[in-house]
């Protein structure tokens, strides 16, 4: 089998070259160099280099440094901070992910390969001689819900190699492989962002300027905030409010408002309906033609944990009814919807008011 391999620079990535060695498969090695000129948004990519090449080496595998930075900035920077400005909540690892690494990559470089394996978490399952995207063996360290906006052509040309260890497995074969990166830290940034401060990139680009932060239930002024871009639904920390916990539960944009309640249990903070646009299938509805609603789970953010809820489709639009109180529906973000057995990951859409 001809295969590519996306490398990181990570320890899993790295695993995903040994366990296609030991499978007699020789691949070809790729990183995608993401950053602008100015390195924003690639700020690790000398030492993730470095550490591809001596993979590469290890192994005798021929190994390529590949650009796409307009495409990044065009496709998911420019994303990120059109959301952000419209006080919506974006996710740029999804688009990333959907139009970088699986889209102009594989346009590109990848469609002369039989498949491109990366070191996300995550498996697929053969249905009717369908693809689907389904989730890992170690559900702490699930990314189905980062990919839920790649396509069935997408899905079907991957390979996950990792998909059926757990991460502690990983870092044990890569010790046992003698990989230098067996205990480099996982990377805590962003997609679009490596390791840059979210804050610091948001106020580059746009700024700050001053507005309130009002108490939803009393209209009281409790604070400033340096503009409602910096914030989103649900958020908790980073407000410098005495008495909380405070959360965000609303935004003005017209006005560069905040507003927040205060209180592990208010019901502000919470919602049982996440009306969706755009919904995406992955490969395709599972459900053939789902007559309303469809028992399934799904995640409104980046948890271990699923939801259980209902699927309800009126017309060409769709909506998730949960069976239990969700906390911080933030608009702009994606809902990814899986199947009720939280295994086939179905696809996903846009949260909106």
């Amino acid at each position: 089998m001809n295969v590519a391999v996306l490398l990181s620079g990570g320890v899993d990535s790295a695993v995903v070259v040994h366990r296609l060695k030991e499978q007699g498969i020789d691949p070809t090695l790729f990183y995608i160099r993401i950053g602008m000129d100015n390195d924003e948004g690639d700020c690790s990519a000398e030492e993730d280099i470095e550490m591809c090449t001596y993979i590469a080496r290890k192994y005798g595998l021929p190994f390529e440094v590949v650009s796409l930075h307009r495409e990044y900035w065009d496709h998911v920077m420019e994303y990120a901070l059109r959301t952000v400005k419209l006080g919506l909540t974006p996710n740029p690892d999804m688009m990333c992910n959907k139009m970088i690494k699986f889209g102009f990559f594989e346009e590109r470089w990848g469609h002369a390969f039989d498949k491109t394996a990366t070191g996300h978490y995550a498996t697929t399952t053969e249905r009717n001689g369908k693809i689907y995207l389904s989730t890992a063996r170690d559900k702490k360290k699930d990314q189905t819900d980062f990919l839920a906006q790649i396509d069935s052509v997408q899905v079907s040309h991957l390979l996950f190699p990792i998909g059926d260890l757990l991460k502690q497995e990983v870092r044990e074969m890569a010790v046992s492989a003698k990989l230098p990166n067996a205990s480099r830290r996982d990377s805590q940034g962003i997609c679009f962002l490596g390791n840059i401060d979210y804050n610091a990139f948001i106020r580059r680009h746009l700024g700050e300027r001053q507005g309130a932060i009002v108490e939803l239930e009393t209209g009281k002024i409790l604070g400033f905030h340096k503009g409602y871009w910096f914030h989103t639904i649900g958020q908790r920390k980073g407000l410098g409010l005495s008495g909380g916990p405070w959360y965000v539960v609303a935004k003005d944009v017209d006005t560069n408002t905040i507003f927040v309640s205060n209180g592990y249990g208010t019901e502000k903070q919470y919602g049982k309906v996440l009306k969706l646009a755009e919904f995406h299938f992955i490969t395709d509805d599972p459900w053939g033609e789902m007559e309303s609603p469809v028992e399934i789970t799904f995640k409104n953010r980046h948890t271990p944990d699923f939801t259980s809820g209902l699927l309800i489709k009126e017309g060409k639009s769709y909506s998730i009814s949960s069976k239990e109180p969700v906390q911080g529906i933030a608009p702009g973000q994606f809902a990814v919807v899986y199947d009720k057995e939280r295994h086939i990951c179905v696809g996903s859409g846009v949260i909106t008011l």
